[in-house]
């Protein structure tokens, strides 16, 4: 005969309900509560959407030249004020004491300012306490905020706010 006084078929077993409701705990806030290194992985990539984004040449009064203007779609709006995800090469420029740097997707010798890249491969990263001591050409990986910018010829088209450095 099986000894059924610790079974959990017994209604008498209070461990049971307990484990159940616990299991049950697990499972639904498991799924939901996913690493914050998980959250950060699933963001978009920047460079991924800048790519699809089309630019003509419009004449800046101005300036008195003609200027590569981006034409943001729908997909690339819905993005902005969230956070994306890029890797890139951190270029040469002198901020003072900005915490900011530029990105580019491509090293320096074939990025936009010196190689045949588009504007779509750089972006501006401001990040939320100050910019590390980065070198020329060092590889990072950046999340932001997105802002789009068109209307500011002295700052690029694609802005990255509140940014943080992560591992990868």
């Amino acid at each position: 005969m099986i000894n059924t006084k610790y079974s959990i078929f017994k209604r008498e077993f209070p461990l049971c309900k307990f484990g159940l409701l616990m299991l049950s705990l697990m499972l639904v806030t498991g799924f939901s509560l996913a690493p914050l290194s998980a959250q950060k992985n699933d963001l978009p990539n920047g460079w991924k959407v800048f790519a699809k984004v089309k630019f003509e040449p419009e004449f800046q009064e101005k300036e008195q030249h003609y200027l590569l203007v981006p034409k943001f779609d729908e997909e690339i709006k819905q993005l902005e004020g969230k956070q994306v995800k890029l890797k890139g090469f951190v270029m040469p420029f002198d901020y003072g004491d900005e915490p900011v740097i530029v990105l580019s997707k491509y090293p320096f010798s074939s990025c936009y300012f010196c190689g045949g890249a588009g504007p779509e491969s750089v972006a501006e990263i401001f990040f939320e306490n100050e910019a590390l001591g980065f070198g020329t050409d060092e590889k990072i990986t950046v999340i932001g905020t997105l802002r789009l910018n068109v209307e500011d010829i002295n700052h690029m088209n694609f802005i990255l706010e509140n940014s943080e450095l992560i591992e990868e």
